[in-house]
């Protein structure tokens, strides 16, 4: 035998190569259970990935956002984009991909220089976030939200990055800076008002004194004397005051002082007829609305709203020109007057519009400020339009006024819908009515006190007078048989005339007050009128009006 002849294999028992064939299969069902896991994971990992793509997708259709990618020197603005720029631009992949400055044409003129130099900066950080408006499809410009970052791919460094729609926000952002103008400005009006509500009430008490004394100089005087036309003349100068403290108080307060029912119609015809009268010049265009819903108002302070406005219009249109009004009934919801503060419902609606000269819109912001004009010194003092706001305020409403320098203003005027009858009105010849009752007169203002109380005994009264509110309780306690009506102040030191009228009233639920005021008709005084107060007048007034007022109650 060879020396390295080799061995002969020992041949295998059955034995053995049933236990191998067995050892192969075992390996074999360890391999197919192995490629099954395998096959399972990738199956799991495959339906992972396509479920957070389905995900991604759906989160990508309900939002307005798309994806980009740029290359890092601005060459051209994308090298990729989603398919959902349509829906976020309106435009297209195919017209986006077209021009390689197609998003940098259509930033805006305001954002461009600001958003390109974010991109240009060398400083800038592997993230830029900025927000601009970008022209769309629609011809409209939308607010987006950019984010971008710098990321390094086998292409070399590029942009990814998303744009977001935040147009939404931007309106919500812009009506709030809005709505917090409007309360700093009405908080600002408010502060004013305050003052010029005092001013005016201190002024009207020194001219009710000056009223008093031409007054009792008038009735002693025979109107044959000279000295009778002087008086008159004075009385008239006393009621341009009344005049001007109308406005402050109309401003302030809102003043209104007798309410009723009425037919805007027949103000607006009241007082366009009377100035176009006197303005020849103007020609006024009246279309009045049909069914008219009524108005609770003073009448009397409705037509120093449109005397106010017309006089505006006609001071804007010195060569002459047109007024057009309309009036028509409204229903106004909830997004219309939260910014005015005002409810939701029915209104009556008035517009004024003319052909003047307009303002800009620094103006506009401004002119229903007080003491605010444009006019030369002389021409005006800045509260003809102050008191048009502050009277449709007070009366629950809202004005609007829109203008443009050369095409003229318009103004409009909302006023809340009553469901009552309207009243007529009636006209009282203003004469001297006397009476023999017993007055009791209460009034802080020396002077004022003084004065009145010797104007009622010249109509034949008999008069108790006081200067406070506790000692007038004290007297009607005690002559409360005998006193047959209370003249009483608003504003008094100690007990005020709200408190006084409310003891007054625990002694007899019967007595009959006439409550004065050098303010006009609204806030405390308006609590004391729905409380069961028999009528009111405001300081100054003439004697005639003082009779009047005084047999109305009596008599009533």
């Amino acid at each position: 035998m060879p020396e390295h002849e080799p061995k002969k294999r020992t041949p295998r028992s059955k034995a053995e190569l049933t236990a191998e064939i067995a050892h192969l299969k075992r390996r074999i069902k360890r391999l197919e259970k192995s490629e099954t896991s395998r096959k399972q994971a990738e199956s799991r990992t495959y339906a992972a990935l396509r479920e957070s793509e389905e995900r991604l997708q759906l989160i990508l259709a309900t939002l307005p956002i798309a994806i980009f990618t740029s290359p890092l020197d601005q060459e051209i603005d994308a090298s990729w984009i989603s398919g959902d720029v349509e829906k976020v631009t309106g435009y297209t992949v195919a017209q986006y991909m077209a021009e390689k400055d197609f998003w940098r044409k259509r930033l805006h003129a305001a954002d461009r220089e600001r958003v390109l130099a974010a991109y240009r900066d060398p400083a800038a950080g592997d993230e830029i976030v900025l927000e601009y408006r970008w022209l769309c499809q629609d011809g409209n410009y939308k607010w987006f939200y950019d984010r971008t970052i710098k990321k390094n791919t086998p292409r070399g460094m590029q942009y990814f990055g998303i744009i977001l729609d935040i147009s939404e926000r931007m309106q919500t952002e812009e009506a709030n800076r809005v709505l917090q103008k409007r309360l700093q400005w009405a908080e600002k009006m408010e502060a004013i008002g305050t003052l010029a509500g005092g001013i005016a009430h201190d002024f009207n008490n020194l001219l009710a004194g000056i009223q008093g004394h031409v007054s009792m100089a008038i009735m002693k005087l025979d109107p044959a004397n000279p000295t009778h036309e002087r008086l008159k003349q004075i009385e008239a100068q006393v009621q341009s005051g009344v005049h001007l403290t109308s406005q402050l108080l109309g401003f302030a307060r809102g003043g209104r002082y007798e309410v009723k029912a009425t037919d805007m119609n027949e103000v607006i015809e009241k007082t366009h007829s009377m100035f176009g009268r006197t303005r020849k010049d103007i020609s006024i265009h009246y279309k009045q609305g049909n069914d008219l819903w009524s108005v609770d108002v003073d009448r009397g302070q409705m037509e120093q709203v449109f005397v106010n406005l017309y006089v505006n219009a006609w001071q804007a249109m010195p060569g002459g020109g047109d007024i057009y009004l309309e009036t028509e009934n409204v229903v106004l919801h909830g997004e219309r007057t939260l910014p005015f503060s005002v409810n939701p419902g029915k209104y009556v609606k008035t517009t004024i519009s003319d052909t003047g000269c307009g303002m800009d819109e620094q103006t506009r912001l401004r002119v229903f400020e007080p003491f605010f004009t444009t006019k030369e010194m002389g021409r005006g003092i800045g509260l003809g339009l102050a008191s048009v706001y502050g009277i449709i305020k007070g009366h629950r409403g809202m004005i609007n006024v829109y203008s443009e320098p050369g095409r003229g203003t318009t103004f409009t005027i909302y006023l809340p819908a009553s469901d009552k009858a309207v009243v007529k009105e009636k006209q009282m010849p203003l004469t001297i009515t006397r009476g023999t009752e017993t007055i009791l007169l209460v009034e802080d203002e020396k002077t004022v006190l003084d004065l009145n109380h010797e104007l009622l005994e010249a109509l034949g009264y008999t008069v108790h007078a006081t200067g406070s509110g506790s000692e007038a309780v004290a007297i009607y306690m005690e002559k409360r048989n005998m006193i047959d009506l209370v003249i009483l102040d608003m504003v008094m030191p100690g007990i005020s005339g709200s408190r006084t009228f409310d003891l007054l009233r625990e002694i007899n639920p019967e007595v009959r007050v006439l409550l004065s005021s050098g303010y006009s008709l609204n806030g405390e005084a308006q609590h004391i009128m729905d409380r069961g107060c028999n009528g009111f007048l405001q300081k100054p007034f003439h004697i005639e009006k003082l009779s009047q007022r005084v047999r109305e109650i009596l008599e009533t």
